[in-house]
Order: C-alpha cells, then structure tokens, then sequence
C-alpha cells in the first residue's frame, strides 16, 4: 500500500507515523510546502518573547529524523498542486528545483492547516506587517524586533495568538496596543471572563481599543501609521496580524471534494472525505459540535493530533475507530493569569437556540490557611433539563488549568452538574480544599436547578425596578469602600435580627462580594416569609468587574 499525506504538521506528521506504527511494510510519502515539519506552533510567541530561547526546541521532530526514524518519504519545500481523484495521483512541484511531477497513492490524507487572515486594507503589504502562523514567519517577526525592542508594537486582533504576542512583544520591552473589533478580547469566552482578562491585560501596561476596526496602513520615516475607523491613528515600528485563520481547502475544492457549511473540508465519523479513499484532518475539516449540533472548525494542536491517529487507524484498520468531534477545550497564559474554555460560551448557546442556565463561582486554589491561594472564576453554562454541563470558564492563577481540565472531561462525556458535585479530587492543602472548586461549581448549581437558589446576573440591573430593594449583605467596612448605586446595607451576619427592616412585598436583590453570604442570606429570607429574592451571581466582585470594563469602552 502506498499512503501520501498533504502537510506535515500536527495532524500530518501524527498520521504518519501512527501509519507506519500500524504498517511497517507500507509506502509513506508525506509532502510538505514549508520548511519544516513536526514544529510547536504554539510555541512561535514564546520564542519570539525569548523565554525559550533555544530554537530547535521547537522542532518536535526534523524531516532527517523523521526518516530515520519511521523510514518515511518526507518532501520538504514541496507544494501539492492539485489532485486527480479519479487517476489517484497528486501532482507536485519542488519549490527548491522548480520541478513539477505527479505521485499516485493508495489512500490519500489532507491536512493542509489554514491560512492567517490578510484583508485587502491599504498598505498591508508594507514592511514591517506581520502574521504568525510558521516557523518562516516567526524567524521574519524576531529578527524585525531585535533592534526596534524599545519601540511599539501594534497587534491587530485579541484572540489568543494575540494575546500571546502582546505579552511576549511586552516582555521584551515594547510598548504593546491591541485593536479589536469586537467589544472583548477572546471571543470563544463570554464577557464577564474578558472583562476579568482585560483588567489584567491594562494593568500590565497593554493599551487595549476594542469596538475598533483598522481601515488601513502607511509606512512613513520607517515606522507604520495605523489608521483606523473612529478616525484616529497609531504609530508603530511592528504590526502583527493575529484576526483569525481560515481552513486551506483550495486542493480539496479543485479535487472536487464535498466542503461544509463551515466552508471546510467535509469528513465523516471516519475522518473520509466525499471521496472514500481520500481521508483529511486537522484544521483544514468541518465536525458536528458535540454540544450544538453545528459543523465547525477547530483550530488546535490537541485535535489535530487525535484526530490523525484516528484517521491513521481506519486506513490501515478499516473504517472502525470513530471521531466525535471537539469541544474546542483551549487555555492561554495572559502574562500572571490563566485563562480556559471547554464547550460552548452563552452568547454561542443563546445564539444557537439553546435554553441553558449560567452560574458564576469565586473559590481559593487551595487551603486558604495555607500560604499562596489564589482566588479563580469559574463560569459554567448547563441545561435546565438535567443539568447536562455545555460550558466552562476558569480565569485564574494557580490550578486554573487542572480544574479546566477536570470541567472539560466532564463536558466530553455528557456529564452533568450533578458530577461535579461529586467529583472525587486528590487533595492535601497545598493542592485544594476539602471542597475544591470544581465541587463548589455542582453545588451552586444544583441549587439553581433545584430552585434552591435564584439568581439574577450583573447584565440585569435594568431589572430592579424604583420600588424593589437592592440588599448588600457584605459587612459596613465593605460596603463603605464600593457598593452598587441605590442599595442598603445589612450585613449577613446581623439579617436575622434585622428582619424587620426589610418589607415583605417587595422584590429583593441581594449581593456580596462572590455569591456565598448572598446565598445563605437568600435562604434565610425565603424561610422567614420572602418570597421575591434573588442573589446577584458572581456577587459585587464579577459585576464590579463587567460594569468597569464596559464604561471604560463607551
């Protein structure tokens, strides 16, 4: 059998050499149009920033050592030109020679990865505009900013290659501005999460424009004037283009291959495309969301990955190992913060006509009588019928990335809040607590759907009607130093004997600072006679975040 596979990066690479593990007798030629093979792309930024400093530490394997390794075919500074589906052979030019020839195969496997993002703006081919998607591009970006590390970086785009490059480009010395379009930075979170991000990222020293586009670019005096569409402009010594990616899908369209909704390559359960003996992986292909429903791309290394050995195993196995798709589970270091999402954000579930409910929690990353815990935000989406778990996101420091982990697992196989609650985790107080918050998260909301516990959210302040009493059961010294307009202090601590002091008609608002006094307060109203109380989620800390963040950009 001859096996040939287009690009030869994460999901490339790991076909191939699952396929040779599966058939060390079999023909394997692996083509790829780059440089190089096998490489870290999520290490590109942190090369950059010189915190690995080392260059071939990002190279997973050579394409001499792949060889030799896997006895595998591997054709660097080759472009696949075109496919012959019905003649079974591929046609390729050798980008060093200039040489085109044609290849034929067996069974034929894309992963052609995508493509930055370069919209046709004025003066975006000026020197000095960069993306970031190869090693070839990293190499351009850290010569450029060797001798320009006291100037000013403008990164155009605040998903979380942007967000990398802003932080490394900053550690280097640069003055750093992020532009984004929309009105947050990471797009796959929901707001409150941003806000959190956002904070963090002024405070570091990145000047952040949201709800700002770039409508073009000049180079004058050897630096580049951004312009922009509020009118207003920035001048920068280096640009970098981070605002999204798009599947390369150029060789299966003219293969005549079936491309999605989503406008990727099409693959069944089998990771096959249209054509049976042609299968594909990676970033280039479309899947049915696991929790909506929807074809989508997914653009990550751990997919990627999983999916080529998959892929590998039906070739050589037959069609028997299936795929089910990906959560999208993602995580970025935000300089001292860690920032995750596994499944499907709010705004994404609302906008896809899922009914779901949202709860906030604010818990220590372990003991707080142990020394160094740090507080991390968990928000998670579930539905209203069983509690399924559609969504998680954790902002942090220390064991954000363990609990994202832990959330994510339970959203891949269908669990519920109910798990959470349950989740069995190692603990000594160094690591958590006796509750950790991941158990914390189940409790919360397991009251909420039992109707224990009724919440409104930071966004519904509009709610709170002229008559309705807004009620913060923080205690006075709280209070004092911030509250939320309009309401009345009785600390949790004292609301029993206070009782009197609050009508028993109206409706009730109650906050504290993370939700937890909030919810005993609750409890206690609704057993003494009130029947119209609800706890503000993610308390006076989550709203005070979101309100700040969204004044700071009108």
């Amino acid at each position: 059998m001859k096996y040939v596979i287009v690009g030869a990066v994460a999901g490339g690479a790991s076909t191939a050499a699952r396929l040779r593990r599966l058939d060390e007798h079999a023909e394997v030629v692996i083509f790829e149009k780059g440089a190089y093979i096998s490489y870290a792309n999520c290490g590109l930024p942190y090369y950059i920033g010189e915190v690995i400093k080392d260059r071939n530490k990002l190279f997973v394997q050579t394409a001499t050592a792949f060889n030799k390794r896997f006895n595998i075919d591997v054709r660097v500074m080759t472009e696949v030109l075109s496919i012959n589906p019905a003649n079974k052979t591929i046609s390729a030019k050798n980008q060093v020679t200039g040489e085109t020839y044609d290849e034929t195969y067996d069974k034929l496997v894309l992963s052609p990865g995508a493509e930055p993002l370069r919209p046709p703006l004025p003066g975006i081919a000026s020197e000095g505009i960069f993306t970031l998607r190869n090693v070839t591009d990293t190499d351009y970006i850290k010569s450029y900013v060797q001798d320009r590390k006291a100037g000013k970086a403008v990164i155009i785009g605040g998903g979380f290659i942007g967000l990398e490059m802003a932080e490394n480009l900053k550690d280097i010395g640069m003055d750093v501005t992020i532009i984004e379009m929309g009105n947050q930075v990471m797009a796959p979170v929901d707001y409150p999460i941003a806000a959190m991000v956002q904070q963090h990222l002024r405070a570091k020293g990145v000047n952040l424009r949201l709800s700002t586009a770039v409508t073009g670019f000049e180079r004058i005096d050897g630096r580049i004037k951004v312009a922009m569409n509020n009118g207003q402009t920035e001048n920068a010594d280096v640009v970098i283009l981070s605002i999204g990616v798009r599947p390369d899908t150029k060789l299966a369209i003219n293969a005549g291959l079936e491309i999605g909704t989503a406008r990727g390559i099409k693959v069944n359960e089998f990771m096959q495309t249209s054509d049976p003996d042609i299968y594909a992986v990676g970033d280039a292909i479309e899947f049915k969301n696991p929790i909506t429903g929807q074809s989508m791309i997914t653009y990550l290394a751990g997919p990627a990955n999983k999916q080529g050995r998959i892929c590998a195993n039906n070739i050589v196995l037959g069609n028997t190992h299936t795929y089910h798709g990906s959560i999208n589970t993602a995580i970025v270091k935000v300089f001292d913060m860690t920032v995750g999402t596994a499944g499907t954000a709010s705004k994404h579930l609302t906008a896809a006509g899922i009914k779901h409910l949202v709860s906030t929690t604010h818990n220590g990353s372990h003991a707080g009588y142990f020394p160094g815990s740090q507080q991390m935000t968990i928000q998670i989406a579930f539905a209203p019928e069983d509690g399924r778990l559609l969504s998680a996101q954790v902002a942090g420091y220390d064991g954000a990335d363990k609990r994202l982990d832990i959330l994510s697992s339970v959203i891949k196989r269908n669990g519920t809040i109910y798990d959470l609650a349950e989740f069995e985790h190692a603990y000594a107080p160094p690591y958590s607590s006796a509750k950790d918050p991941v158990n914390m998260v189940g409790f919360v909301a397991e009251n909420i759907l039992l109707k224990r516990l009724s919440v409104f959210y930071w966004n519904e302040m509009d709610k709170v009607l002229p008559g309705d009493l807004m009620l913060d059961v923080r205690t006075k010294e709280e209070f004092n130093q911030g509250n939320i307009e309009g309401s009345i202090n009785i600390p949790v601590d004292e609301l029993r004997s206070r009782l009197g002091e609050i009508p028993t008609e109206k409706n009730i608002y109650i906050y504290c600072e993370a939700g937890l006094r909030g919810y005993l307060a609750q409890r206690t109203l609704k057993q003494s006679g009130y029947n119209n109380v609800l706890n503000l989620s993610g308390g006076y800390k989550l709203w005070k975040s979101c309100t700040t963040e969204t004044n700071f950009n009108k």
